[in-house]
């Protein structure tokens, strides 16, 4: 399909600058800018890509001042990253959806399938489930017994959610997610380890998005809860009866110990570890690889493993670097001292 600037700009309550003419049928990277394709302008980093690509069209932030002449036309919009966002979102709701029950699959006779769903080829939907309407199950999923699922929600190729958990509308689930799986509990005996039944289940919210192969394991007793709006990304770990907060996002490889509670709002990068039975409060910000042992307090940026205030940690950090130089001087100073004192 294409659309000319002027259609876009419409959509997006934009101003065009330049041809209003400009016609584009795709989507590039402003460094990897073809003709015809649309492209994007929101962090300065890439502004001096703006003066070379080959993109018809950038859309960009309304208060941006070129600094050199341009040979694209140029949308304004309040926030290109997320007007860059509403159109892939647009494109994505154009694209073919799959319909229907594909063979061979399986759905046991007290299973409960809501309108126009999809079920792809070999999946698996067990007794008691329970689907709502609009429901898209891809190929190889297992969706085990008293499972409830939300409209409108999607599970990719081969996600298995064990029984008795409770996804919500709008949730989407990438594949190789495993939502359920017993919670890592063993009680030392004799040397042994014996296993704790895990008999609770994980409930997602409204709106959470799981990235590929994340897995999150079901409650010891209760709920593993992950709220609404939560974004997690690919190969993370949530432990059991652990409660993730409202529209917390979360980077890949982040570990998330049992019974931990992490806050509304808060901002989690890859790799970053936190242990059992302690609280992040709303809004804080963990950088990527950092180490929570202790309650963290709302609103607390922190670095670091063990971590702390990001701002002492970066000062803390300038030293750290420079302690092979200090260590030198040191003994510098005990070779003086000791000529010193022999004297």
């Amino acid at each position: 399909m294409e659309f000319k600037a002027r259609d876009i700009a419409s959509l997006l309550n934009g101003v065009v600058e330049g041809d209003p003419e400009a016609i584009v049928n795709d989507v590039s990277k402003i460094e990897e800018g073809k003709p015809r394709t649309l492209a994007f302008l929101s962090n300065p980093k890439y502004e001096h890509y703006l003066y070379t690509t080959g993109a018809t069209i950038v859309l960009v932030n309304k208060d941006f001042v070129p600094a050199q002449p341009l040979s694209c036309t140029l949308i304004r919009v309040e926030s290109a990253y997320e007007s860059i966002a509403a159109l892939l979102q647009m494109y994505e709701d154009m694209r073919y959806r799959p319909s229907g029950i594909e063979q061979p699959s399986f759905l046991h006779g007290e299973a409960t399938i809501g309108e126009t769903p999809y079920i792809g080829a070999f999946a698996y939907i067990g007794k008691g489930a329970c689907l709502g309407k609009g429901v898209r199950i891809y190929p190889h999923v297992y969706v085990g017994e008293n499972v409830r699922i939300g409209d409108n929600t999607v599970l990719y190729a081969g996600v298995k959610i064990y029984h008795d958990c409770v996804i919500g509308k709008n949730c989407t689930v990438h594949a190789g997610s495993v939502i359920g799986a017993d919670g890592f509990g063993f009680a030392p005996s004799n040397g042994a380890y014996s296993k704790v039944p895990q008999i609770g289940n994980v409930v997602l919210e409204d709106g959470v998005e799981i990235g590929a192969n994340t897995c999150i394991d079901r409650a010891t007793m209760g709920s593993t809860v992950v709220r609404k709006g939560v974004k997690l990304d690919n190969l993370i770990q949530v432990g059991h009866n652990a409660v993730i907060g409202e529209h917390t996002v979360m980077a890949a490889q982040v570990g998330v110990a049992g019974t931990s509670k992490v806050g509304a709002n808060c901002m989690i990068g890859g790799q970053a570890g936190i242990a059992g039975h302690i609280e992040l409060g709303d809004g804080v910000k963990m950088a990527a690889q950092a180490g929570v042992g202790v309650d963290v307090a709302a609103g607390s940026i922190i670095m670091g493993a063990p971590a702390f205030d990001a701002s002492k940690y970066q000062r803390s950090y300038v030293l750290f670097r420079k302690l092979p130089d200090l260590y030198g001087q040191i003994r510098e100073l005990e070779k003086e001292i000791q000529t010193i004192k022999s004297k």
